[in-house]
């Protein structure tokens, strides 16, 4: 059943508004419109905006970078004045003055091979030599096509690896986002209550202040008639100025709860701002065991977990390969040719190729290979159980998250209930020390119990939306709406 705020806390956010001193918003704002605001404007929910777009931007990045690239480049020009040596033909040697200009221009495509972790390459150049002094030489030199591929041979595939962590990576992300965004929702609720709560307080110390007023009155002629000893008109005037003091300080705190509030709003200082409370909470289902399914679909934590072992895993292998018997393999083949002027330098193309194998053998590594990768073995256990914790851990939050919901709920209809009662109880306490049925001290006892009961309640129903949105946020799951956060 829906669970009805008490009559007495109404009665008192009633008197707040038409106390004086508090200013009023136009339109005031629910607790759903105010995470609703956080969440679109607030500076911690822009943060995470921008850190989930730059993450986006780095995915699209990364599958940019599987596509074939294009690159231009080149020397343009280069210039060489020096004494170089220079062989006469009856082999002697003589240092003459030379002049050297050499321009150069070659546009490249590679394309990353993912199941190998080579690269295949395309390119195309022009060169120039111009040199002048003893003799004078001018040539042009072209390699129209040249098809080429470089293999590392015993090493790890880095993109491949790269290609298994970044799906898991984007993931993790977006999941992180959606935490965020209830982590705005949890601050806002506990910064909404707080407040709520000090506007309660200052609602409660007002009429506190108006009913001790009242009855300080009524004692001081009960006093001059001789009906109340002069012990009781003190302590009422005791009372009557406690309750005076805590306006103000009632007073104060709401004005700084609200402006906590308008900053995580991230609204102008000083802008009207009204809350309002609903009535009745809704009534949520709160199944422990799809807290706990949902909690591992949708947690960044699983997803942490997941890229933890595969990163783990990757180490290994990096371990063992990135110090053993590795090598590359390069190879070549397209067409040249070189002429004296520009226009001839692509005819008379002549088959230009080359391949080569570069070997590494470590020969005495003094154990460091096999530590290496024991050590990353080590790691990546390590990785298994923290990933294991994790999840578990995951698990025990979604579950006791959703026990919380339900006696949150359970302990907000209790307070609601001896809210009414203490409220109820103080009215008449008061109406019979009116007509002089009862002591102060009963009196007293009746306003401190019924003080004491608001504020429990108050906190109660600060409990069962924190606890509804701590729920989201350990789960990524709208149980009110039977579906996953997006």
């Amino acid at each position: 059943m829906p669970i009805q705020i008490s009559r007495s806390s109404a009665g008192l956010v009633l008197a707040l508004l038409i106390g004086p001193g508090i200013a009023r918003a136009q339109e005031p704002i629910t607790l759903q419109q105010a995470i609703a605001t956080a969440q679109s404007r607030g500076y911690q929910a822009l943060a995470a905006r921008a850190s989930r777009d730059a993450a986006r931007f780095r995915d699209r990045a990364f599958y940019s970078r599987l596509m074939p690239q294009v690159s231009l480049g080149g020397t343009v020009p280069s210039y060489n004045r020096s004494i170089i040596q220079v062989v006469q033909p009856d082999g002697s040697t003589l240092f003459r003055p030379q002049n050297q200009t050499s321009a150069d221009l070659t546009a490249t495509m590679t394309q990353r091979l993912p199941l190998t972790g080579g690269d295949l390459f395309v390119t195309s150049s022009l060169a120039r030599l111009a040199v002048t002094g003893q003799q004078d030489v001018k040539t042009w030199s072209s390699t129209p096509v040249s098809f080429g591929l470089r293999q590392p041979i015993l090493r790890p595939n880095l993109l491949q690896w790269d290609r298994r962590e970044q799906p898991v990576r984007s993931e993790v992300s977006e999941r992180q986002y959606r935490e965020a965004r209830e982590d705005v929702a949890l601050t806002v609720t506990a910064l909404f209550f707080d407040a709520y709560a000090a506007r309660v307080v200052l609602a409660n110390t007002t009429t506190n202040a108006a009913v001790n007023d009242t009855l300080f009155t009524l004692n001081k002629g009960r006093f001059e008639v001789g009906k109340i000893g002069e012990n009781d008109l003190l302590q009422s005037e005791l009372a009557l100025v406690r309750a005076r003091n805590a306006v103000e300080g009632a007073r104060l705190e709401y004005q700084r709860s609200l402006a906590a509030l308008r900053l995580a709003l991230n609204l102008p200082v000083g802008a009207p701002l009204e809350l309002s409370v609903p009535a009745v909470v809704p009534d949520v289902d709160a199944d422990t065991l799809v807290a706990v399914r949902e909690a591992l679909r949708n947690r960044a934590s699983v997803s942490e977990a997941q890229l933890g072992e595969i990163q783990a895993d990757r180490r290994v292998t990096e371990a063992r390969l990135n110090s053993g018997i590795g090598a590359t393999v390069q190879a070549s083949y397209g067409y040249n040719a070189s002429a004296p002027d520009v226009s001839l330098a692509y005819q008379n193309l002549l088959e230009a190729s080359r391949f080569s194998v570069s070997v590494e053998v470590p020969l005495l590594q003094w154990g460091s290979r096999k530590e290496n990768v024991q050590a990353a073995r080590a790691d990546r256990e390590r990785a298994q159980h923290n990933a294991r914790a994790s999840i578990e851990q995951t698990s025990q939050d979604a579950h006791f998250a959703a026990l919380q919901l339900t006696q949150a709920r359970r302990t907000l209809a209790l307070s609601a209930k001896a809210d009414t009662v203490a409220g109820k109880r103080f009215e008449v306490a008061y109406n019979r020390y009116v007509i002089g049925r009862i002591s102060i001290d009963n009196l007293y006892i009746a306003q401190a119990e019924k003080d004491q009961a608001l504020a429990q309640f108050v906190q109660a129903l600060r409990g069962y939306w924190q606890a509804y949105y701590r729920l989201r946020r350990m789960t990524l799951y709208d149980f009110e709406g039977a579906r996953p956060i997006e």
